[in-house]
């Protein structure tokens, strides 16, 4: 396996379930009668806050319920109300901002995928006096646009990555599927693979329609047959891709970014060839509690520098591990 270092932060959390519903408040237990932090399912004694977490996730994407698992343990600890929030749509995320920014609260978390559509939110929230922490996307904006720290992987360190893996594998030819075009994240991985491997090629899908997504791989496999590998930026697609390549009768290679239960079951058995994990649980949990920890005594964790939860290169050899952890919804 590849070994690549990053930033490590350690995270302690308590269990709690997860509530599967678009938005939502997330309410913790009973405080603790003394100390500042939880353990053994106790909830911190500090005053409750309320956060609000406002991502991009598209219906569907199964990597979000993964952020959104780390971000309600890190909630049910800290004595925190979450308000769960999402929209793929740039102008739809600002005006969720909006609306966290006139319910007064305590904190936002909150993902870059597409900046400039979120600066001017961001502004007010600022300008408001609260706290913001990025995650997942805009890693390179984020103290930018007034968030104190980030948590996520540097993508185009990942997709260097990916580009390292594919040469020991003597893949010369890959195609890199993006599902989003103007995702600055996924722009980023795609040119990082490019950089490691020049013969890369971008195709763009719709990813909310995974009809689509299938259709266009096929056509593009059985226009090029010189395609060596195909490399999705997230479980769900690269699962659909797989099957694509199967229909394309093509022999290309299939890679990945990201992770969920499926997608490692896939790697053990052989059919995909390695993924690239982020951590997402460590992205929802950390950013909840980095906001906790701000509030309760003027803490900036990472020092001015983004905490980095990836890349982790999972192969065949590694994915048994991964698969038990991914299982359980924590990967």
């Amino acid at each position: 396996m590849a070994k690549f270092s990053w930033r490590k932060t350690v995270l302690v959390a308590a269990v709690v379930p997860l509530l599967a519903l678009s938005a939502c408040s997330s309410t913790g237990g009973k405080p603790a009668d003394s100390g500042g932090g939880a353990g053994g399912g106790q909830v911190a004694a500090t005053d409750r806050m309320k956060i609000a977490l406002i991502t991009h996730a598209a219906p569907g994407d199964t990597f979000w319920d993964i952020v959104r698992k780390g971000a309600e343990e890190a909630a049910a600890k800290d004595n925190v109300e979450l308000l769960y929030t999402s929209d793929p749509e740039g102008g739809r995320q600002a005006q969720l901002i909006e609306q966290a920014v006139d319910q007064k609260v305590d904190g936002i978390a909150v993902t870059l995928a597409k900046p400039d559509a979120l600066k001017d939110a961001l502004k007010k929230a600022a300008d408001a006096g609260i706290p913001i922490v990025s995650l997942n996307a805009g890693e390179s904006v984020s103290a930018q646009l007034g968030a104190f720290t980030h948590f996520g992987s540097n993508e185009k360190l990942a997709g260097e990555a990916v580009g390292t893996k594919l040469n020991e594998l003597g893949i010369t030819h890959p195609v890199c599927v993006i599902q989003e075009q103007g995702h600055v994240g996924l722009e980023a991985r795609c040119a990082g693979v490019k950089a490691k491997v020049p013969g890369s090629e971008i195709l763009y899908v719709t990813g909310t329609d995974m009809t689509q997504v299938s259709s266009t791989v096929t056509a593009k496999l059985q226009a090029s047959a010189d395609v060596d590998a195909v490399i999705g930026l997230g479980a769900p697609y690269t699962l659909t891709i797989l099957k694509a390549v199967a229909s394309a009768g093509s022999s290309a290679k299939v890679a990945s970014f990201d992770l969920n239960a499926e997608l490692a079951q896939k790697i053990a058995d052989g059919e995909v060839a390695f993924t690239v994990d982020q951590q997402p649980w460590l992205q929802g949990y950390g950013a909840v509690d980095s906001l906790w920890q701000n509030k309760r005594g003027g803490f900036t964790i990472g020092g001015g520098q983004p905490v980095l939860t990836g890349p982790a290169i999972i192969d065949q050899a590694a994915a048994g591990n991964a698969l038990k952890f991914a299982e359980s919804g924590i990967r």
